[in-house]
């Protein structure tokens, strides 16, 4: 049974859905479903993430990484550190949700003695950027001077780029194969509802990658045009470092296997996972999973390194998770044990540890990562 929304949230889909319909209707009665994600998520004071609500932890729909434990963000800090002292750079993260892994990441970063001059917080979201402010300023009153927010990509930038869940929440192509040839999938209005319609794949980059992936008539999933769009903006920006990506997912061979024939959107509502991606506009979070080969293919076209690719227990294991897990006395249960429990959900296949994927991308000479010192699998890319 799924959480019933009060009133003002009812209220607040009814005014998202208004707006998906009167985009419809002024494109002519169709459009495809990566602009129906785009308005969705990113409609201004209108879409998820940009009109306010609970949407992280155990209130909102989902929990994220930096939520479950600290010591997340400070392992991430130890992985990084290196980076930043060969590079001289900064910091920049993209979407930083609650605030919680800047505070962790800086929190660490200034015990290793390793702070940047500055961290940069890229945020589309009014509301999260002020929840963002709130949390350094509280928690890290001494470094929330460090801390810029950003409303665009910077021109030039040197040092490491930090993007945790961000490709899953891109807007996605949805791509149907049919015996004449793979189809775009869009939506129209089915009366009061919203429906599907396909039609003939015209746009030239989705239709060049529909081709070259050539799956059977019947299947349907999802190309992330947005995410190569990203990563080429990212790499003409940076001079010099790495770009961090954290997400679910799979390489192309794994993505598109047969099995998975329906593709991999969902909607996330207050802790659960839908399939239908028209359930309560503005309320539910829509996301797909990430095509890490994709990334590691744009990246490497924009003049970019790849430089490790491995699961996130792989990655965390490497850069000192345990070690910091361990300066917490066992003696002490009350302290211990629930850091422990949010270290197995990190690390565990059957929770996070495999799905989740860690991708570095890097530019000029870099240091050496941690993260990816043993069970690196760039070949699997």
């Amino acid at each position: 049974m799924l959480p019933v929304p009060t009133p003002d949230a009812l209220a607040h889909s009814q005014r998202v859905t208004a707006h998906l319909r009167s985009l419809i209707v002024a494109a002519g009665g169709w459009i495809p479903f990566s602009r129906f994600m785009e308005a969705v998520l990113y409609a201004p004071g209108l879409g998820y993430y940009a009109a306010g609500a609970m949407k992280f932890g155990a209130a909102g729909d989902f929990v994220t990484a930096p939520e479950l434990t600290p010591l997340f963000g400070r392992t991430l800090a130890h992985a990084i550190a290196p980076v930043l002292a060969n590079s001289g750079g900064e910091v920049l993260e993209l979407g930083a949700g609650s605030g919680r892994l800047a505070v962790d990441m800086l929190g660490e970063l200034d015990r290793l003695g390793a702070l940047p001059a500055r961290y940069c917080i890229l945020e589309v979201s009014a509301d999260l950027r002020q929840r963002q402010q709130e949390t350094l300023t509280r928690e890290l009153p001494h470094l929330a001077g460090r801390v810029v927010w950003l409303n665009a990509l910077p021109t030039h930038f040197n040092g490491v780029i930090l993007g945790n869940e961000v490709l899953d929440a891109l807007p996605v192509e949805l791509v149907h194969w049919t015996e004449a040839g793979p189809q775009a999938r869009g939506v129209i209005l089915n009366g009061n509802a919203f429906g599907w319609q396909d039609r003939p794949a015209n746009d030239p980059l989705l239709r060049v990658r529909a081709d070259t992936l050539n799956l059977a008539p019947g299947y349907l999933t999802e190309i992330n045009l947005a995410a190569d769009a990203l990563i080429a903006s990212l790499a003409q920006c940076l001079e010099r470092g790495l770009i961090l990506m954290i997400d679910y997912g799979f390489g192309q061979a794994e993505y598109y296997h047969p099995q998975r024939h329906m593709g991999t959107l969902r909607a996330h509502y207050r802790h659960h996972a839908l399939d239908d991606p028209f359930y309560l506009p503005g309320l539910c979070d829509l996301t797909a999973h990430v095509d890490f080969s994709a990334v590691a293919r744009a990246g490497m076209a924009a003049g970019l390194d790849l430089a490790g690719y491995t699961s996130q227990a792989n990655f965390l294991l490497n850069a000192g998770l345990t070690e910091l897990l361990m300066q917490i006395s066992p003696a002490d249960a009350a302290a211990y044990l629930p850091q422990a429990n949010a270290v197995q959900r990190l690390v565990s296949p059957a929770e996070m540890g495999e799905l989740f994927k860690v991708i570095a991308l890097t530019k000029g000479k870099a240091a050496p990562l941690a993260g990816f010192a043993r069970s690196d699998r760039r070949h699997s890319l």
